[in-house]
């Protein structure tokens, strides 16, 4: 995936500033821009395309809530829109609402933001906040991508390389620094990190539903509260992925 590009819009100058510290830190964040109130978000927004906003709560005139909730968040941030409709969300960046006030957390769940950041922010819940986000968005463009099952890779398992095909796989199971791949035939050890794997699979075709879990998204044959079932495998479904994980499943089944 490229980089991310995420904008900062808060009114206190040193919030602008360790918001803008920590963004430099990670390779995969990219700053667009940053703003002082939501009026000049707004317009940059109409012209730009932006992944992240990291949206202060308290500010003069128009408070980031509002934002959210009025039209022109819809409207600004989406190239085909028609007035009057709200885009889908998949059309408008992901919000991290940052603010010294815990009381607006609630809310600002139920307008879909991805994470909200208490202040002053500690750059481990900014990292664990902006990987959240990046997990939410690589998930949303495999929902979307076109299937390629005729597709095959080589892997290296003790003294041999085997190859498998990737229409075969169920699942893939993370231990430290090797990966139990499991198919419809064996399972085969070999020397790879889970995200060093996942990096050679066609975009589309696999979800992560843990930390340690890799799956194919055929092969899920049912999801029941926190287990899915993959060939007759109960395999753990982890509170961090589960609700990107709902969201693909159901994408797939409006496409039915």
């Amino acid at each position: 995936m490229t980089k991310l590009r995420c904008v900062i819009v808060d009114d206190e100058p040193v919030a602008r500033k360790v918001l803008r510290e920590f963004t430099g830190q990670v390779p995969w964040l990219e700053l667009a821009g940053e703003f002082e109130n939501v009026s000049r978000v707004e317009a940059f927004l109409t012209e730009a395309t932006v992944d992240l906003l990291f949206l202060d709560i308290e500010m003069p005139r128009r408070s980031g809530l509002q934002y959210l909730k009025s039209e022109n968040f819809a409207l600004a941030t989406g190239k085909d829109s028609f007035a009057g409709l709200r885009l889908p969300a998949a059309a408008r960046p992901l919000v991290i609402l940052t603010t010294a006030f815990p009381k607006y957390a609630l809310e600002g769940y139920e307008l879909d933001i991805i994470d909200y950041l208490l202040k002053p922010v500690a750059y481990v819940r900014f990292l664990k906040a902006v990987q959240k986000a990046k997990d939410y968005l690589e998930l949303r463009q495999a929902a979307t991508a076109p299937l390629t099952l005729d597709s095959w890779l080589f892997v290296r398992s003790e003294k041999r390389i085997e190859r498998i095909e990737i229409r075969d796989i169920l699942y893939m199971q993370s231990l430290g620094n090797y990966v139990t791949i499991f198919t419809t035939t064996k399972r085969i050890l070999t020397y790879l990190t889970l995200k060093g794997l996942e990096s050679q699979l066609p975009t589309g075709e696999f979800v992560k539903i843990h930390q340690s879990f890799l799956v194919s998204l055929s092969r899920i044959d049912s999801i029941e509260g926190n287990q899915i079932l993959v060939s007759g495998k109960n395999l753990p479904l982890s509170r961090n992925y589960r609700e990107i994980v709902m969201q693909v499943v159901e994408r797939r089944l409006l496409k039915r």
